[in-house]
């Protein structure tokens, strides 16, 4: 697996070894003592996630304020634009964010520490995005940030305008946003 590091520290781009022919292919996904080498981290995954979404939604940008989620996201089914923003008050990146492209295609694979914010917006007419995470669910300690905060001016490739859930489209701007210290 090769690892690429982002413009942001620890935010990691990972590519697997892909073994295809004309039956198919095969990849190894996941690996925890190749996760262990490559980062350092000593990362426990508690909880698998499967979202499927249409064309121009867009999740996001969604943490967790207590039981904060690391993420190691994918895509099995078309393509996403994938978006990170450092929300750690003492990390010199903070407001910072890193998006790339994600696809059933490239099989990159992007770790999402802690103190992140994440979000989405599909580019193909569906994807299946898949996500392991270090800690559970906790709906009273999820938090949005609006998706087109002017602070932050993250530029999604858009064409249109998304489709969001209620949730997303009142998301709270990041200056007003609890953030990690």
């Amino acid at each position: 697996m090769n690892m690429i590091n982002t413009d942001i520290q620890d935010v990691m781009v990972f590519e697997p070894r892909v073994f295809g022919d004309e039956r198919g292919f095969f990849y190894e996904s996941f690996n925890q003592k190749v996760w262990q080498e490559k980062t350092g981290l000593q990362t426990t995954f508690l909880q698998d996630n499967h979202s499927r979404s249409v064309k121009n939604v867009l999740r996001g940008l969604h943490y967790q304020i207590q039981q904060p989620q690391g993420k190691l996201v994918r895509v099995i089914r078309g393509t996403v634009f994938d978006v990170a923003v450092d929300i750690r008050r003492s990390s010199p990146s903070f407001g910072q964010w890193v998006g790339l492209e994600l696809s059933a295609k490239n099989k990159r694979m992007m770790w999402i520490p802690e103190g992140f914010a994440h979000g989405f917006l599909v580019l193909s007419n569906v994807a299946e995005f898949l996500y392991k995470t270090t800690d559970y669910w906790a709906p009273q300690y999820e938090r949005t940030i609006i998706w087109n905060d002017p602070d932050l001016a993250i530029a999604w490739p858009l064409q249109n305008q998304p489709i969001l859930s209620s949730k997303d489209a009142q998301g709270t701007l990041f200056k007003e946003a609890e953030a990690f210290m």
